[in-house]
């Protein structure tokens, strides 16, 4: 079992392409008048978010490869290297960024660490380097860990990851309605990631694909986009801030101040880090779930419609 294996750093080398992109979609915009909005600060801090995560990644990455290698050294299975096992790779990695990315959204301590990413108000292709500096503390490395015990080595699962990230980037964008339909019903597109990105009550929670959306369509969480119904981008409870440091670290923050109320049991003080967010122990706040029935008391003829479909 070979324990050296090197793949390119395809992140770095997208850096140009992403600076490129980013310029063409800002003049199609401006020249244009239409597909989307850039406000500097915003724009602005997504930049330091994404130079921040390259940051931490640097200085933590070596946590999760070694827990990688340590797993790959222990197991006995080695599937090698070929086109046909990297192409399984990918796929396999995608399906597990899937759970990640639900984990993320259905679980308050890993939220805290994805939050930031929902954080902008606009939808841009500088959106997508919104990217967190705390992901090495939600553990969600283990998730990984079934791929390497089958024999997909650590280098290949991380250049796979990597290849899964590049395509996300091109998916945060207004400038592009719609792609074919053969296209928009296998692979994400814009379209179905600006539900993702959606504070609306219909879009809470949805379309948690990177690369493909039968994933979404499989588990039941794939929401399409309603032409009658625009996107509202952000959170729940917008921050109000451009600061990247309290955009990084604000619901870890709440996290604890949560916890350490007085007068908690042990058990309210775990579901505040583990519950979905929006959970508390005297219902003074709204899940996901509370929001969307909360929508549909005021709105029952949304019933059954998309977004809607598995509330009793």
């Amino acid at each position: 079992m070979s324990d050296v294996l090197t793949y390119p750093e395809v992140t770095q080398w997208a850096v140009p392409f992403f600076i490129a992109a980013i310029l063409i979609e800002l003049a199609w915009i401006v020249i244009k008048g239409r597909g989307g909005r850039y406000e500097t600060r915003d724009a602005l801090t997504s930049l330091i978010m994404g130079a921040g995560n390259v940051a931490s990644s640097i200085l933590l990455g070596f946590i999760a490869y070694g827990f990688f290698m340590a797993l790959w050294a222990a197991t006995p299975l080695d599937l090698g290297t070929s086109v046909w096992i990297v192409a399984l790779c990918f796929v396999l990695d995608d399906l597990r960024y899937y759970w990640v990315h639900r984990f993320g959204h259905r679980i308050r301590w890993v939220w805290a660490s994805h939050v930031n990413h929902h954080s902008s108000q606009h939808y841009n292709l500088t959106t997508a380097l919104r990217q967190t500096w705390t992901g090495t503390f939600t553990f969600m490395m283990v998730v990984r860990a079934p791929l390497i015990l089958l024999g997909f080595h650590p280098a290949m699962v991380l250049f796979c990851g990597g290849l899964n990230l590049i395509y996300q980037f091109w998916i945060h964008t207004e400038a592009i309605a719609r792609m074919p339909r053969w296209f928009e019903a296998v692979m994400n597109t814009p379209s179905h990631h600006r539900v993702h990105h959606g504070r609306n009550p219909r879009y809470l929670d949805a379309n948690y694909a990177g690369v493909f959306i039968i994933w979404d369509k499989i588990f039941g969480t794939f929401v399409p986009e309603l032409k009658q119904e625009k996107v509202d981008y952000g959170l729940v409870r917008n921050l109000g801030t451009f600061n990247p440091v309290r955009v990084a670290f604000h619901e870890w923050l709440g996290i604890f101040r949560d916890v350490l109320q007085p007068g908690l049991s042990w058990r309210e003080r775990l579901m505040y880090a583990v519950a979905p967010p929006g959970w508390s122990h005297d219902d003074t706040r709204d899940t996901s779930e509370q929001i969307k029935r909360k929508h549909l008391l005021k709105h029952p003829e949304d019933k059954g419609t998309p977004g809607f479909t598995e509330l009793p």
